[in-house]
């Protein structure tokens, strides 16, 4: 939790995407539907077109400022709401400002532009009220509590976390370091773009019992297979984010703005129950750099990891349906 010496506004600014477009490479504009962007994830998907040609994409934004923002005693002069898209991977911050719809109200209209080439992935997206207070200028009046995610290649507007999974035989394979692993069943690389599971093809029977759709022993066998291999995934991503923190000068970390941003609150609050996600991350992070307390953490890291996989409750159906088959059986 952040403490600043001025007055603020205590609660979060609303931010609502109104609509999505495609700029094509011949200069029309191609307006994506209303399933491009969901208010309940909070995301935007820019490959739901299936398009390859578009070269930026327009996002029309509405904010609602909390109440109080426009008092006449207010704190505050020269209100400005600010559209800040933010992309941790490529460093690119693009900045928009809205406008007021209505005088003396409290909501603010716009729209950002997206540029293809600036974006590998996902950015994130935020809304931030500012102000001149005490003389002086830009200073943070309130702003969204979460951010949207704007993936600029996912068909589906999703903020969970996105994996890609290949199938390789590690001991062939042309990625020279999975021949080191030919024994493992799969391996997560958390350090890609998209966090990557790669399963190993060399491991007789995996591939088509993680293919399997039936009902029989092979599709409990292969639900708890996923459930084990989300869990690995979690882990893995989950160290890989906390391990590549920025640090801001007085030592803080900084929460990533990609997919190990998202990772990392999703998980804080099993690692570190009752605090804040920001408090959480000081905490970990002061672990994990400090001389103590790392290890201890490892149960709170796996056992977050086991509820974000399900585990609990493919197990318990696993077993069920088991002991279902084997009263069948019997009879």
């Amino acid at each position: 939790m952040k403490i600043y010496p001025y007055k603020r506004l205590n609660r979060p600014v609303t931010l609502r995407v109104t609509s999505v477009s495609l700029i094509l490479s011949d200069g029309t504009r191609d307006p994506l539907e209303t399933t491009a962007y969901s208010t309940q994830q909070q995301a935007v998907a820019l490959g739901i077109a299936g398009r390859t040609d578009w070269v930026s994409a327009v996002i029309g934004l509405s904010a609602t400022l909390p109440p109080g923002v426009n008092a006449t005693d207010a704190a505050w002069s020269d209100l400005r709401v600010l559209a800040v898209l933010t992309d941790g991977e490529t460093n690119v911050r693009t900045s928009v400002d809205l406008a007021r719809d209505a005088e003396d109200g409290r909501d603010w209209s716009g729209s950002l532009e997206v540029l293809r080439d600036d974006h590998l992935g996902r950015a994130s997206l935020a809304v931030h009220a500012v102000g001149t207070v005490d003389g002086v200028d830009g200073r943070s009046i309130a702003e969204t509590d979460g951010s949207w995610i704007v993936d600029t290649v996912s068909d589906e507007p999703v903020r969970g976390l996105q994996l890609d999974v290949q199938k390789a035989s590690f001991k062939k394979s042309s990625r020279g370091w999975l021949q080191v692993y030919a024994d493992a069943p799969w391996i997560v690389d958390a350090s890609a773009r998209v966090p990557t599971v790669f399963v190993n093809t060399d491991v007789e029977g995996i591939i088509g019992l993680l293919d399997s759709s039936g009902s029989g022993v092979d599709s409990k066998v292969r639900d708890l297979l996923v459930t084990q291999m989300a869990t690995d995934v979690w882990t893995a991503v989950f160290h890989g984010a906390i391990g590549d923190l920025e640090v801001e000068p007085d030592g803080s970390p900084v929460f990533p703005t990609d997919w190990q941003g998202e990772v990392l609150r999703e998980m804080l609050p099993d690692v570190i129950p009752g605090a804040h996600v920001e408090e959480a991350l000081r905490q970990v992070h002061r672990r994990r750099t400090g001389d103590s307390g790392w290890v201890e953490l490892q149960t709170r890291i796996h056992y977050a990891a086991v509820r974000r996989a399900d585990t609990t409750k493919a197990l318990a159906y696993a077993i069920r349906r088991l002991e279902q088959m084997n009263r069948e059986s019997e009879t």
